[in-house]
């Protein structure tokens, strides 16, 4: 059974996160864009409808912005 420990929906604005995350995340992208970019380089941009997952310590990641994203986030 999985255990829910956060959910919201979240505004980004023109944010940059210059950190590796290994905590695992849902994401749906309901408007605007989400670069998602891999510790092995490859890269994922996100727009309104698509979704993304990661497990805990599975794959280090972080994301940027330049338009702005309203997300909804499962941790």
């Amino acid at each position: 059974m999985l255990a829910l420990s956060w959910c919201a929906t979240v505004r980004v604005n023109n944010a940059i996160y210059d950190h590796w995350c290994a905590k695992g995340h849902i994401l749906l992208c309901l408007e605007g864009e989400l670069l998602t970019e891999l510790d092995d380089g490859r890269c994922f941009v996100l727009t309104p409808g698509s979704s993304y997952q990661v497990a805990d310590n599975a794959e280090l990641h972080r994301s940027s912005t330049e338009q702005g994203a309203t997300l909804f986030i499962v941790d």
